[in-house]
């Protein structure tokens, strides 16, 4: 019984660890694109990104949308992560900002059209900027979760 509710806390953990991560991989987009605009020859669409959590805020529905669709297309790479964490009881903070680095990268590919006319130094700015959310929420998901990584339990703790 003591181990079935080990491992049902690690699931909730697992949970609110990635659902506060995602929100905070967002605001860290957000941020990320504001403090771009900002610099000299600097992309005109960097001004739009740094203005549209205004307009997230403004329109709660358009936030929800955002952030369920975060869900959705980091939700399977995140999952594979954690649980990989979870079974080798990996708790290294480098290695969770790794995986939500490349979980955000991996996101942006799934929605992001792809074509040989596609590849330019912008898109891979946006990539670049994406990962580094990424990073960002990969630590924030360590410190909620990953940090006491690890399904199986001591077996002092039973």
């Amino acid at each position: 019984m003591a181990m079935a509710k080990h491992v049902m806390m690690r699931v909730l953990m697992m949970l609110a660890g990635y659902l506060v991560a995602v929100l905070v991989g967002l605001v860290a987009v957000a941020a990320i694109y504001a403090a771009l605009s900002s610099l000299p020859n600097a992309p005109a669409y960097f001004d739009i990104m740094g203005v549209s959590p205004i307009a997230v805020l403004v329109v709660p529905p358009l936030g929800m949308f955002v952030y369920f669709l975060t869900i959705v297309v980091t939700g399977l790479q995140t999952l594979i992560f954690a649980l990989i964490a979870e079974f080798f009881s990996l708790r290294n903070a480098l290695m969770h900002i790794v995986f939500g680095a490349a979980a955000a990268a991996g996101g942006f590919f799934l929605i992001w059209p792809s074509s040989a006319e596609d590849i330019d130094p912008e898109r891979w700015a946006d990539i670049g900027i994406i990962a580094a959310a990424g990073l960002v929420a990969g630590l924030i998901y360590w410190l909620i979760a990953g940090r006491e990584a690890g399904f199986r339990r001591p077996l002092s703790q039973f």
